[in-house]
């Protein structure tokens, strides 16, 4: 049963699951993984704890959205050298995947 699953996360939201996301141990946690579940539901648990329902599944699938985008922006910007179009959160997904502290 995904309840919710489709259900929009808002600005808030997206800046919890970026801020658990940015700790040093769920970094660790993430790189070179590729059964991540676990990981993933420690997020979830994280997230309840500051009042945000979200499974691991929905924690999983915004992360990947939110690299996706981050990436595919990165190689527009190598191509056209401007950016053309912004992207919600991108210094602070710019900064994890940089790993530098936020």
């Amino acid at each position: 049963n995904d309840t919710g699953a489709g259900k929009h996360w808002s600005d808030n939201e997206v800046k919890a699951l970026i801020n658990i996301w940015s700790d040093e141990k769920i970094q660790q946690m993430l790189e070179g993984a590729t059964r991540n579940k676990e990981i993933f539901e420690e997020i979830a648990r994280r997230l309840m704890k500051r009042g945000i329902d979200r499974d691991w599944k929905q924690c999983r699938t915004k992360y990947k959205n939110l690299k996706y985008e981050y990436r595919a922006l990165q190689k527009e910007n190598e191509h056209h050298g401007n950016p053309r179009r912004k992207m919600r959160f991108y210094d602070e997904v710019d900064c994890i995947l940089r790993r530098q502290p936020l």
